[in-house]
């Protein structure tokens, strides 16, 4: 995912996204961007932390949710794109 940009857990895994939440839960890599990765609304699941290191990348917020209409990127678009060129 871009700086800038965020996706859902049920982008990384449709099926089940719960379980995308626990992998990058227990995930303690730092060149993960788990930040990038919210709820379907725009909710945060890691509070105020998530939120200083979204808006630090310049992620827009309405209120206390990412403005998904604004910075969701399709990741499967994201892939296509990278494999096109």
């Amino acid at each position: 995912m871009p700086i800038g940009f965020v996706a859902t857990y049920g982008d990384l895994c449709p099926e089940a996204p719960r379980f995308a939440g626990m992998v990058l839960a227990a995930c303690e890599d730092p060149d993960v961007p788990w930040q990038r990765i919210v709820r379907a609304d725009g909710s945060l699941a890691k509070g105020a932390r998530q939120r200083r290191l979204l808006e630090a990348e310049g992620v827009p917020f309405r209120g206390a949710r990412v403005d998904m209409a604004t910075a969701w990127a399709d990741p499967a678009a994201l892939a296509d794109d990278r494999t096109a060129g």
